[in-house]
């Protein structure tokens, strides 16, 4: 089994990537290692992988078509994963012709290059953020998703539109994957676990948009697992659907702040502010579809979370003073 996988040295996609090498899989990836946020991070995500002989990754933008390309014949793949994707939604206001770029037009390059190999099956990475504030908790697939509050959604909302067209037009096969607030070790320094983990270690006062606030926050592994069931559904049925994956539990985000700072043995000092423009009051995924479809079932409670980030963090600090 051969997959090809964008993005493949971000927070996500570098866990996905040593997932595919445990299961066997051959793996390309492509990274342009964009520096929004430090682009060595990233490189030390991919250090294990690179290892492995069944590994290859090529530095590249999926906007460029020379490099995708490259990475196409490089990989022949059986199944593309795109993760590849310019995130966050506060930053999406500041620059969102960047957005549609990258989301919108490097999410159509994807496409066209799995349609015109051969429909290769494609998993497409989408968000929550989709579903803006229109849709009732828990969120359901076959909610409108009409009202994104940001480019960021605005734009991965347009790049679900379009994948379900070139299925129409082409057959091509792909599952759409809205990801809950993802969060473990590699997460980007802007998310909130890591944000806030800063802000605490730091003696900081963290600012709270909203004492109302929820999020269905994930964990990584869960994430991971769900994207590997996606690949064995869109190979086996060659079909079109989009699926939530979340940890159906959403918390306060109080709440997660309180984990973090016992396990970190911090007393915190949080101070409540009005929600940013963009962001929404809840997150809240109904996962019974992927359930259903690929037996998707998270595992990791927030708890148990919490308590790996603070783990790797710890080592992962220590590894760099060594």
């Amino acid at each position: 089994m051969r997959a090809l996988v964008t993005g493949a040295a971000g927070f996500i996609a570098s866990h996905v990537v040593d997932r595919l090498l445990v299961d066997g899989f051959s793996v390309t990836g492509i990274d342009n290692f964009d520096p929004y946020y430090d682009p060595a991070q990233k490189r030390r995500n991919v250090i294990g992988a690179t290892r492995s002989e069944s590994y290859r990754l090529i530095e590249g933008d999926i906007c460029e078509a020379s490099s995708l390309k490259a990475a196409f014949d490089a990989a022949e793949p059986d199944v593309v994963i795109h993760l590849a994707a310019r995130a966050g939604v506060r930053s999406s206001i500041a620059d969102p012709a960047l957005y549609v770029r990258v989301n919108e037009q490097g999410g159509l390059a994807v496409l066209e290059a799995c349609q015109s190999g051969g429909n290769v099956p494609l998993v497409y990475a989408s968000t929550s953020s989709v579903y803006g504030d229109s849709a009732k908790a828990p969120f359901r697939e076959d909610d409108a998703a009409v009202t994104p509050l940001s480019p960021y959604a605005a734009s991965k909302r347009a790049g679900e539109l379009m994948a379900g067209v070139y299925n129409r037009l082409h057959g091509l096969p792909i599952a759409v994957l809205r990801f809950f607030t993802v969060y473990g070790p590699r997460g980007r320094p802007d998310m909130a676990v890591a944000s806030f983990t800063r802000a605490l270690r730091g003696g900081h006062t963290i600012r709270l948009h909203g004492e109302d606030t929820q999020r269905d926050f994930t964990y990584v592994d869960d994430i991971v697992s769900g994207v590997m069931g996606a690949v064995s559904w869109v190979r086996k049925e060659r079909a079109f659907d989009v699926f939530n994956l979340g940890r159906s539990q959403p918390v306060h985000v109080r709440r997660l702040i309180e984990l973090l700072a016992a396990a970190l043995g911090i007393v915190p000092e949080i101070t409540v502010a009005e929600l940013e423009p963009g962001e929404s009051r809840l997150t809240a995924a109904d996962v019974s579809k992927a359930h259903a479809a690929f037996g998707y079932a998270p595992q990791v409670s927030l708890e148990q979370g919490i308590e790996r980030w603070v783990r790797w963090l710890e080592s992962d600090e220590a590894g760099h003073e060594g």
